[in-house]
């Protein structure tokens, strides 16, 4: 079913560590073709050749391909699930995982791992690159060998110094679901506005220790299957429309919106509008409140304009991404149909993904 290939620089010699390299599709694994007219996937067999460096590595690399890698802009939950199934079949076969992911879905990708997979105690890097690999500017060496770097990278004890599932790019290691896209033509394309980077990769790796997950060894994997996508996103704006806000609460089978507020979770405070939150939330809508600003965090209650969505039942994302909070919540609705213990969850953090709601 995946086309693996496996490649130890060393060889004969015994490799420090095994990673397993993932490739889903996306612009790092390119090269140009019929004379720099068309972008195809390139051959990992060929890695060397493309990446000579790697041999300067004391790695043992699998590339596993999925059968028809894609554009990130493809991506579906079931293929989410499938990522999963994958690092957890593997998961005693090597010592970290590394993802090939184009950009533009990255962050969903890596907050729905995230939720995915409970008690993850290795590294899960997701990389990409803005060039592919076969231009003379690309950054995808230097992201992808980074990444391979720090999925092999150990402690004095000889645990992984990375136990979470992470995005790293442009020299900077962020916590998945903390990461979102910035920029879709310079090379720092991600950030993490309201939580600290995990590493900078400059002469040395330096590692932002304090807000690392820890590494806990008597941690099991646990794989999650069941992602309830029927939720969706609805973002306020100056001037939207009674009937907009109708029809997207009353879309049928929607078990949830991640409403995007103004500044510190504000909203419209016209009568219209917040009656349609109460009818919404009285039946049974789980309506999840997230900044539209990049930093900061939701405060409901802080101003006039966000108390009445608080008393209303709306939920608080304090400080998560919007990337975060739309798969966490297709993550949540799927672990239950009790409506407390889905509300309870979406304001519990559950993987770093936000700070307590009380903090």
């Amino acid at each position: 079913m995946y086309k693996t290939v496996r490649i130890n620089p060393i060889s004969p010699h015994p490799p420090r560590a095994s990673v397993l390299v993932i490739y889903t599709g996306g612009t790092l694994g390119m090269v140009y073709e019929n004379k720099g007219r068309q972008l195809v996937p390139f051959e990992f067999e060929h890695l060397i050749d493309r990446v000579p460096e790697v041999r300067r590595l004391d790695i043992e690399i699998t590339f596993l391909t999925l059968p028809e890698p894609i554009d990130s802009s493809n991506m579906t939950p079931e293929l989410w699930v499938t990522l999963g199934q994958i690092i957890f079949d593997q998961y005693f076969d090597y010592g970290s995982f590394v993802i090939l992911h184009g950009t533009d879905t990255m962050a969903y990708t890596a907050s729905a791992l995230s939720f995915l997979l409970e008690g993850l105690n290795k590294p899960v890097i997701l990389t990409g690159a803005q060039l592919p690999i076969g231009i003379a500017r690309s950054d995808a060496r230097e992201n992808f060998l980074t990444a391979l770097e720090i999925a092999a990278a150990t402690n004095a004890q000889g645990y992984p110094i990375i136990s979470e599932v992470c995005i790293y790019f442009n020299s900077l290691l962020l916590r998945g679901n903390r990461s979102k896209k910035k920029e879709s033509s310079d090379f720092n394309a991600f950030q993490s506005e309201n939580y600290p980077v995990l590493a900078n990769a400059g002469v040395r790796i330096e590692y932002n220790f304090p807000y690392l997950a820890p590494y806990i060894q008597e941690n099991k994997l646990f794989l999650h299957t069941r992602l309830f996508s029927q939720v969706t996103f609805l973002k306020i704006f100056p001037g939207i429309t009674p009937e907009v806000v109708h029809s997207l609460f009353n879309i049928s089978g929607l078990k949830g919106v991640v409403l995007e507020t103004f500044g510190a979770g504000n909203a419209p405070t016209a009568a219209w509008f917040l009656e349609e939150i109460k009818q919404a939330i009285q039946r049974g809508l789980l309506i999840f409140n997230v900044s539209q600003c990049d930093g900061g965090r939701v405060t409901q209650g802080q101003y006039k304009t966000s108390t009445a969505l608080a008393q209303l039942g709306v939920l608080s994302g304090t400080d998560c991404t919007a990337e975060a909070a739309i798969t966490k919540m297709m993550f949540v609705l799927g672990q239950s149909d009790d409506p407390d213990l889905c509300r309870n969850l979406l304001v519990t953090p559950l993987r770093g993904e936000m700070s307590s709601t009380f903090e």
